[in-house]
């Protein structure tokens, strides 16, 4: 989906700037209580090292033994520490209670400090743990996640998704828009809260699965980026949010939604060659990476599913139906496009040459609207868990029953098939409604777009509040997953 102007993104998401920040303690919602904090601070540095501090703080039950982790990002070296036994492995750094301030009772504080070396940079870490729990943000939950449990490990078999049992799964919920823009633009990485109470908000909805937009250059750290929202940093709050995701049940789809590459050819969204809008199709400079980086993080958890491009439009700039698919599915030197593609064997080959088996969804051309010749040039997956993607909105070509019975059909017959994006600009449900009773009838998936508080015409959104409340256009999709798993 394009986004609304920019000016309403802003005006959406100025009130939330500071979340995902790399500058300790972040704050929790409002009204929120951490179940920890930590304050971490440089109190002196030098050529070659630095004095650190760290101020940890429990706000949950008592603690007979603490243990507080985070990973340096700037390749520094804790040498020694005092008031807490200090440990280093790799970039993790581990600081554990003493034999005489080894109890943390609810509300205790305890301060240590460390020396370390540092080359280059010296950047803060970004996530902190105390015995497991991640600090500065909402509470983790203490109850068991809610009756959808733990999300399953997911394959392909035929034209199905199932779980490791056999057991047919549906992906059904919505998308998560804020980590492919925030971030590019300098404000932050999500766009409104992410925290515990958030998330569980989509599950009380009865979602099963909730698609993550990313950006390229944001994941990779690029020097067009902010440090304290790239590299690092933006790694933590995805790897923290697909984690919140899990936690409730429901399963993360992990999308490469804008891109490097300057294209300002039919329909360009952008004339920047940075990752500030959708981009005709990946780029081979840095997309290969993107996913060999995502790949890696996320290839021992099997519940993760990949989305390789969001929106291909390669037939904008194309003279043919043939050279569109091609570059699709080839990449290379693609008529119209001035940069160099990476096609969608590249990016499969790029995720399973890390090991990873996890689903793979790949969308097709008009913006993942036309599937008309998905099955004659899907790539090839040697782990077999290959679904098709699309996406279909009430002003799409393919927007009508006769369409996908005629385009869809035939892939659903093939591979499993799932809508990461359904929606309306209407305000209102009665296109999303019909496209629902098709996809329920062929046993598909799909995702609504999308959970911002945007104005739901140029948006859409499906909420007017985090908390859940829904647009009139969302309440369609809410009402309709709550029937599905009352």
């Amino acid at each position: 989906m394009r986004h609304p102007p920019r000016s309403v993104l802003l005006a959406a998401t100025g009130a939330v700037a500071l979340v995902g920040s790399a500058v300790v303690p972040v704050s929790a919602a409002q009204g929120a209580t951490p179940a920890c904090t930590v304050e971490y601070g440089v109190t002196g540095q030098w050529d070659s090292g630095f004095q650190g501090s760290v101020k940890v703080t429990n706000n949950q039950a008592a603690l007979s033994g603490w243990k507080l982790t985070f990973d340096f990002v700037g390749g520094q070296k804790v040498s020694q520490g005092w008031n807490a036994k200090w440990s280093q492995s790799g970039a993790t750094v581990t600081a554990a209670g003493e034999d005489w301030n080894g109890a943390l009772g609810t509300g205790a504080s305890v301060s240590a400090g460390f020396l370390a070396s540092w080359s280059g940079s010296n950047p803060a870490p970004a996530v902190f743990k105390l015995n497991g729990t991640t600090c500065n943000v909402d509470s983790e939950p203490t109850t068991p996640p809610p009756s959808g449990g733990t999300p399953p490990a997911l394959r392909v078999l035929g034209n199905k998704l199932v779980d490791a049992d056999g057991t047919t799964r549906r992906l059904l919920g919505v998308n998560r828009s804020g980590g492919e823009f925030m971030c590019v633009q300098g404000y932050g990485i999500w766009d409104g809260p992410v925290d515990d109470a958030a998330v569980k908000a989509i599950a009380d909805w009865k979602a099963n699965a909730v698609r993550i937009p990313l950006n390229e250059e944001c994941w990779l750290g690029l020097s067009n980026v902010k440090p304290e929202y790239g590299g690092a940093n933006y790694i933590a709050a995805v790897k923290e949010l697909a984690a919140r995701v899990e936690a409730h049940g429901m399963t993360p789809i992990l999308e490469l939604h804008w891109s490097y590459g300057q294209y300002t050819g039919n329909s360009a969204g952008c004339s920047d060659v940075h990752a500030t809008c959708q981009k005709p199709m990946p780029d081979m400079r840095y997309a290969p990476s993107f996913w060999s980086s995502v790949a890696s993080t996320f290839k021992d958890d099997k519940a993760a599913v990949f989305d390789l491009f969001n929106e291909p439009y390669p037939d904008r700039a194309a003279s043919s139906a043939t050279d569109a698919w091609t570059c699709w599915r080839d990449g290379g030197t693609c008529p119209g496009i001035p940069y160099e593609v990476a096609g969608m064997q590249d990016l499969v080959d790029s995720v399973r040459a890390t090991g990873a088996k996890n689903v793979i969804m790949a969308g097709g051309l008009a913006y993942s609207n036309d599937l008309g010749q998905w099955t004659a040039y899907q790539p090839t997956d040697p782990a077999g868990n290959l679904a098709a993607a699309f996406h279909v909105y009430n002003f799409n070509s393919c927007a009508s029953e006769s369409c996908w019975n005629s385009s869809l059909a035939p892939v659903a017959a093939h591979v499993p098939l799932v809508a990461g994006e359904i929606g309306e600009n209407t305000c209102s449900h009665g296109f999303t409604d019909r496209v629902m009773k098709w996809f329920d009838d062929h046993d598909l998936s799909y995702l609504g777009w999308t959970w911002n508080t945007w104005d739901c015409s140029s948006g859409p959104s499906l909420i007017s509040a985090y908390d859940g409340t829904p647009t009139a256009y969302g309440a369609g999709l809410r009402d309709h997953l709550r029937a599905l798993n009352p």
